[in-house]
């Protein structure tokens, strides 16, 4: 499975030597990802054109995991000044209270079941302790005063260069979103949770809702788990994407629920081996690859799995988006087991896709799309379509398979249908319902 320079698993090693472990009561979660992952994407992958045979992915579970008995000590951010009133800013406590965490062996930050309102913050590492944990028990909600944001409009909650971190609890993140979908505007508008150039890094069991634009974004990181986690803002709140997978590899998103206004996941340029599983959607606007290739640049995107999904009442469901002018690739992409409630557009591929104002230019190039297979996907389509290819004519989609699609009309009396424009190399296994035309 996966590969990483992290191969003695620092993780299992404090774990070990800490009083009242139990190995087998929490195995490591670092060490079941230190493996060939990679090489096994890589060889599933290898021949998925046409004689590829899609296959359940039996993924590690993380449900019966604890957490250890017994740690070295905590930090705790009450000890270090912070109200947790709902009303102060405990947001110079934090700060404190991080610095004692990253800089001793204790490597445990504590939020007690209070309420703490904070601005903007960056959790920074390398820390010194081999494994860092946040333990979120109580809720962290987010300053609505839009000129705390001035010095950096783009992070509330920012977790930089840290490795071997886990953060957990039955705790909630409020972003505190309603002023800002008030003013929406995607260009540096702030974002909930961003952890960018992490390694080793564990989200579990957390509540994250109303986010001022993105729940949680993965940017630059390698080796990521997000757990049993639950996305919520209200359906009309704009750019809620739940999580946001950007520039990274190895990412694992298990046992969630998302519940936004944009895409429950979105995965964009520079994303290798991501594994949905299990994961439940709607309100939002589906699982999406993409967009890819905005302004002409190039963006690559390989080796995705979404499997065991649940969408309901999405503006999309699975879907490739890609502007024209880009280049690079989106491929080995497998949408399989998944179930649709009064989805639209249930399964679509756009090369052509134009979130703007006035019309896109026309351009010969394009995001090469190939080696895309839907296996075992069922339910009913909102919309009049409920498989749409809108390929690129000068470049394609190429290695498509649709196997076992079983899609009616969410309405009655009304005939689900299909759309397959500038397909290469189509491929229909076992019943395909409404074929492709």
């Amino acid at each position: 499975m996966w590969s990483s320079s992290f191969q003695d698993d620092p993780l299992a090693n404090f774990l070990e030597q800490t009083p009242g472990y139990y190995p087998s009561a929490y195995p490591s979660f670092f060490g079941t990802i230190h493996d060939d992952r990679n090489d096994d994407f890589e060889e599933r992958f290898a021949n998925l054109k046409m004689e590829y045979e899609p296959e359940i992915v039996d993924s590690m579970r993380y449900d019966q995991l604890g957490t250890p008995a017994t740690l070295l000590g905590e930090v705790k951010v009450d000890d270090y000044g912070a109200e947790g009133d709902g009303i102060t800013d405990d947001t110079e406590a934090f700060k404190k209270a991080w610095k004692e965490t990253c800089s001793s062996n204790v490597g445990v930050l504590v939020v007690p079941e209070k309420k703490y309102r904070l601005k903007p913050i960056t959790f920074s590492g390398p820390c010194k302790s081999d494994f860092v944990m946040l333990k979120i028990l109580g809720m962290i909600v987010a300053s609505n005063d839009r000129s705390d944001y001035a010095k950096d409009r783009r992070h509330w909650l920012l977790f930089n260069n840290i490795k071997n971190f886990i953060v957990e609890g039955q705790g909630t993140i409020d972003g505190n979103g309603k002023i800002w979908w008030k003013n929406s505007c995607k260009i540096n508008k702030t974002q909930a949770v961003t952890f960018r150039r992490c390694q080793n890094l564990r989200v579990c069991g957390l509540n994250i809702k109303n986010a001022q634009q993105m729940h949680v974004r993965f940017e630059q990181s390698v080796d990521v788990q997000a757990f049993n986690v639950m996305l919520t803002a209200p359906e009309d709140s704009p750019n809620t994407d739940g999580i946001h997978v950007t520039g990274s590899q190895n990412v694992q998103i298990i046992s969630s629920v998302i519940r936004t206004g944009d895409d429950c996941i979105s995965i964009v340029s520079g994303s290798k081996n991501i594994e949905a599983l299990d994961v439940t959607c709607g309100p939002g606007h589906g699982i999406s690859i993409g967009s890819l290739g905005e302004g002409n640049s190039e963006a690559n995107v390989s080796n995705v799995m979404v499997n065991k999904a649940k969408l309901i009442g999405t503006t999309n469901g699975v879907r490739i988006k890609t502007w024209q002018g880009g280049s690079g690739y989106a491929k080995n992409i497998v949408f399989q087991n998944i179930i649709m409630e009064n989805v639209s557009n249930p399964i679509i591929i756009d090369q052509n896709y134009c979130d703007q104002d006035t019309p896109c230019e026309e351009q010969d190039s394009a995001v090469q799309i190939r080696g895309i297979v839907y296996k075992n996907i069922k339910g009913t389509s909102a919309s009049e379509m409920a498989i749409k290819f809108n390929c690129s004519r000068t470049f394609p989609c190429q290695g498509i398979v649709l196997q076992d699609i079983d899609l009616v009309s969410y309405e009655e009396d009304q005939k689900a249908n299909s759309t397959c424009m500038n397909v290469m190399e189509l491929e229909t296994r076992g019943r395909v319902s409404p074929t492709c035309s």
